[in-house]
């Protein structure tokens, strides 16, 4: 068993949302872990359910508990998680995700021969209503320069992630004001300027399928992507070909989104969001029927 003395290098940061039963099955699975002493923070991110409780009187001493007042969503969760940690790396894990034994060893293994990575991946095992699910090839993971695979959908999976402290000096928090896809608008910020490494072995199980997530929760999830890039091209960091890439993206995902926002009458919206379109370079979207 892998050891290391002192301060923990790696921190485990868990948000949780009114998950008392699925979050103590992802806190054991980073018990499980072969790299030890691994500090392990579960941000409770204001739960009703009795979650800080179970918490408090199942894993005492070996969790530190960081209970918010209210709920803010899980980007504010997992920055007050960050703030609160201390490794010198830190990685993520969904409340209903469960990493495997090994996944903390290979990956710090992985990071330390890899020094000009900030950020690494694992790849991961699906999981559906409690059946294994096979992706399809378009979802499989890139490795390295990703930029162009991120602007379609997102292809990096938060619980699977590990990166280097300075990471989010370096390009910046979760964006709090995102309701869902903050994910998205990370990792394109991400890959736009830096590698993300992919370790091929499958180290995560991811659940999906539930009813409170956010995929499920949150309706038209595209109006957040296409926040995601217009603040992409606000932030000026991007190559040509880059932004070229970007305004492409933009205006399908836009023509998709505008198109139901006509049939559901919502044209105060489609007159915002194409004076939005309009200012990256995106013209006449206000009349595409």
């Amino acid at each position: 068993m892998a050891k290391s003395a002192g301060r923990p290098l790696v921190s485990a940061v868990i948000p949780v949302y009114n998950r008392a039963g699925p979050v103590a099955a992802a806190i054991e699975s980073v018990l499980q872990q072969t790299w030890e002493p691994l500090e392990i923070i579960v941000v409770d991110d204001g739960s009703s359910d009795g979650t800080a409780a179970l918490v408090r009187a199942r894993f005492g001493g070996r969790v530190r508990l960081l209970r918010l007042p209210a709920n803010r969503g899980v980007s504010h969760a997992r920055n007050r998680g960050f703030a609160f940690s201390r490794g010198a790396y830190v990685a993520f894990l969904d409340s209903d995700d469960l990493w495997h034994p090994e996944k903390t060893a290979r990956q710090l293994a992985f990071m330390r021969l890899r020094p000009e990575l900030l950020i690494s991946q694992t790849d991961e095992i699906w999981m559906r209503r409690g059946r294994r699910v096979n992706p399809c090839r378009h979802h499989a993971k890139p490795d390295g320069e990703i930029f162009s695979a991120c602007l379609a959908r997102c292809v990096v999976t938060p619980s699977a992630v590990m990166m280097r402290r300075d990471f989010f000096a370096r390009i910046g928090l979760f964006d709090e004001t995102l309701p869902a896809c903050e994910d998205y608008d990370l990792w394109l910020r991400t890959a736009c300027r830096w590698p993300v490494g992919l370790l091929p072995e499958k180290l995560l199980t991811r659940h999906g399928g539930h009813a409170d997530q956010l995929s499920a929760t949150v309706p038209a999830l595209d109006r957040y992507r296409i926040r995601a890039l217009l603040k992409l091209l606000d932030y000026d960091i991007l190559t040509a070909e880059q932004a070229a890439a970007t305004r492409r993206m933009l205006a399908a995902k836009a023509r998709i989104y505008l198109k139901g926002c006509r049939r559901r009458g919502r044209l105060k919206e489609v007159g915002e969001l194409a004076a939005a379109l309009a200012r990256a370079g995106i013209r006449g979207m206000d009349a595409w029927e």
